[in-house]
């Protein structure tokens, strides 16, 4: 099956960008350098496309009902311009996804939303509310527009002044995880305070025809895959299909560190099941971990005890650019997990020496 490309394929390659495969698109995963990109993002701004995310448009009268019971959050809490981190879990509280979710303004007086399942996953995210919309009997619309919509994410200590520059409103009022709808060249872009870096930033949805002429609006270091994931690890935020995987590695949200997305006050689908795991706890926990000897981690590596026992697999790993030292991402008991607990990564059939850490890494943005 050929790749998706997003709107701006063209571009990025005339730009010089090198490309990777990423969830069926194929996307650019670098444009200089990653160390170039990460250090923008840390110290300016960078601009990414991630066109490639999904987008899902959710709107009619039982359109919060349906929100509600398929996302572990509280979507009831959402007024229009507000938006969450959530959750996607099955009947037994693994996670399927996560996702942002957003409140759109009302559309014919019901309420609307947007969410953003991750690359790959918008189709089988799509079936899968209008599957439960249909046995619930809601009445809600449901309309995958992933190909309706270019994504682009500015990112940085500098982002709000460089969005002042190109829109027509002023965002930089925007908290975290607020949106609103702000004009660049002459275009309506959804813009949220939010992202995936662990810096200020904003995510933008703009309409795909328009894709080009709002990248362009932007005159700052363009970054591709390969720094978001060296930012996001920094930030210890998770990466759906590596540190948590509901074929290959199921993990509930307790598991993940994300039980703060858990309402358990709210009817979802798994939430029984999470209600009785958050009572009993859990047998592991992901944990952040720095490399004390040489070496660099990587997906898939074991981790081991002292005594050589393989305890747990590193899910994301890397060498930080921030803080110049190899870190990583992987699931150990909980007697292993806490900060301060030394551990051994096995690194191309060597052990290596490595220290449990509180993440995130470094100093992230609320």
């Amino acid at each position: 099956m050929p790749l998706q490309t997003p709107p701006l394929r063209g571009i990025h390659d005339e730009r010089g960008a090198k490309f990777t495969e990423f969830g069926g698109w194929d996307m650019p995963v670098e444009f200089d350098s990653i160390q170039t990109e990460h250090a923008a993002v840390r110290e300016d701004v960078g601009v990414f496309d991630v066109s490639h995310m999904g987008q899902i448009h959710v709107t009619g009268p039982d359109a919060t009902a349906l929100m509600q019971r398929l996302t572990s959050n509280d979507v009831s809490r959402l007024a229009v311009g507000d938006s969450q981190y959530a959750a996607i879990t099955d009947e037994d509280g693994i996670i399927v996804d996560d996702t942002v979710v957003y409140r759109l303004p009302d559309e014919s007086d019901d309420p609307t939303y947007l969410f953003v399942p991750n690359a790959g996953t918008d189709e089988a995210t799509h079936e899968r509310w209008l599957s439960y919309r249909n046995e619930w009997e809601l009445e809600a619309t449901v309309d995958n527009r992933t190909d309706e919509y270019a994504m682009f994410a500015v990112q940085g200590p500098n982002a709000a002044d460089r969005l002042e520059r190109v829109t027509d409103e002023s965002v930089a009022d925007l908290a975290r995880f607020e949106a609103r709808y702000a004009t660049i060249d002459g275009v309506d872009c959804w813009t949220a305070r939010t992202g995936y870096t662990g810096e200020d930033g904003f995510e933008l949805i703009v309409p795909w025809a328009a894709a080009e002429e709002t990248w362009t609006a932007f005159d700052c270091q363009p970054c591709g895959l390969g720094a978001r994931d060296t930012l996001r690890i920094e930030a210890g935020l998770l990466l759906a299909g590596q540190d948590f995987d509901a074929e290959s590695n199921p993990r509930t949200p307790y598991e993940a560190g994300i039980g703060f997305t858990v309402a358990l006050e709210t009817e979802f689908v798994g939430r029984d099941a999470l209600a009785a795991i958050e009572e009993a706890g859990v047998d592991e926990r992901l944990v952040g971990f720095q490399l004390i000897d040489r070496g660099v981690p990587r997906h898939g590596y074991d981790i081991t005890n002292a005594e050589s026992r393989v305890i747990g697999t590193v899910t994301s790993g890397t060498m930080s650019p921030t803080v110049e030292k190899p870190i990583g991402l992987g699931y150990v008991p909980v007697a292993y997990a806490e900060p301060g607990t030394t551990l051994q990564v096995v690194v191309r059939g060597q052990s290596k020496k490595a220290r449990v850490e509180t993440t995130p890494f470094i100093e992230t943005v609320q």
